[in-house]
């Protein structure tokens, strides 16, 4: 079966989806309508831009959502039995298989990097990579801080990353490397994403999505919540609104998809991160870019 995952925040890149634009009348026009939507030329920032420019949170979410969903609709033999998207990908991983429009999607994604741009400036909050160590034990450790400090992204075996206020996660890095972690390192991210950090974020977009028209998928979709194949509308809907405080469980959800009959997942969008995870993940999967 075809699957096909669609990355998240960080597989950005300066020049990313000018190919696209240049190559495909479709392309260019779906970056210019997604100019007119966003209010700005975010294809100036994509095509012509600097790092730090497209690191930007109301920048960088767009962007790879639009690489990723314009490229999908580009594809030839876009056929999907089964999608999935970690974290932000799961929203272009939604217009890929016909819950979400283009429109919809852009808009939410949109709203959602902007209110979770708000709540990184209530408190300050960050996340880690903690790298080598058991998910039980990330998790028993994480526990044990006071403060708010919890497993956030499964991203493969023996790479999980942590999310929560600053001061508790920089405690947790420590406390890790006692346990026997191989690394535990700060990473450079505007806040605590997937974490109780970004609740005022999760309110504020919970209201966007419910006002939004979730249809029936074409294919099932893994989401992060529950890495499980969902088809019901009102339950992707569900899941989603949860998303923002809820960890992504990556490696529980392309073990899933396996389990289920994937015999080759496809990344669409900048970047091979996705690709290497699940090589990780399983050896034996195949994967490709689009």
């Amino acid at each position: 079966m075809k699957a096909y995952v669609f990355p998240g925040q960080g597989a950005q890149f300066t020049g990313m989806g000018k190919d696209l634009y240049d190559n495909s009348e479709l392309a260019k026009s779906l970056f210019e309508k997604a100019n007119e939507i966003l209010g700005f030329r975010i294809t100036d920032i994509m095509f012509e831009g600097t790092a730090e420019e497209l690191k930007e949170t109301k920048v960088t979410q767009p962007a790879i959502f639009l690489h990723s969903v314009i490229l999908a609709k580009t594809l030839e033999d876009f056929k999907p039995e089964m999608v999935a998207g970690h974290s932000l990908g799961e929203f272009s991983a939604l217009v890929a298989n016909g819950v979400l429009s283009f429109e919809d999607g852009l808009k939410l994604v949109s709203q959602r990097a902007l209110a979770m741009q708000k709540a990184c400036e209530i408190k300050p909050s960050t996340m880690a990579a903690v790298l080598g160590l058991a998910d039980n034990i990330v998790e028993e450790v994480c526990a044990s801080i006071d403060g708010i400090v919890v497993a956030a992204n499964y991203n493969c075996p023996g790479q999980l990353v942590i999310s929560g206020e600053t001061s508790a996660v920089e405690i947790a890095c420590e406390a890790m490397k006692v346990a026997g972690a191989k690394r535990a390192l700060l990473l450079p991210v505007g806040g605590g994403f997937h974490s109780p950090m970004m609740e005022p974020a999760r309110e504020e977009l919970a209201a966007a999505i419910e006002a939004t028209t979730f249809s029936t998928p074409i294919c099932p979709v893994y989401q992060n919540v529950t890495a499980a194949a969902v088809s019901d509308a009102n339950e992707i809907k569900k899941n989603l609104i949860i998303q923002l405080t809820a960890p992504v469980k990556w490696t529980q959800s392309v073990q899933q998809m396996i389990a289920d009959g994937a015999t080759l997942f496809t990344e669409v969008g900048p970047g091979k991160v996705l690709a290497g995870l699940i090589g990780k993940i399983d050896r034996e999967a195949a994967t490709a870019n689009a």
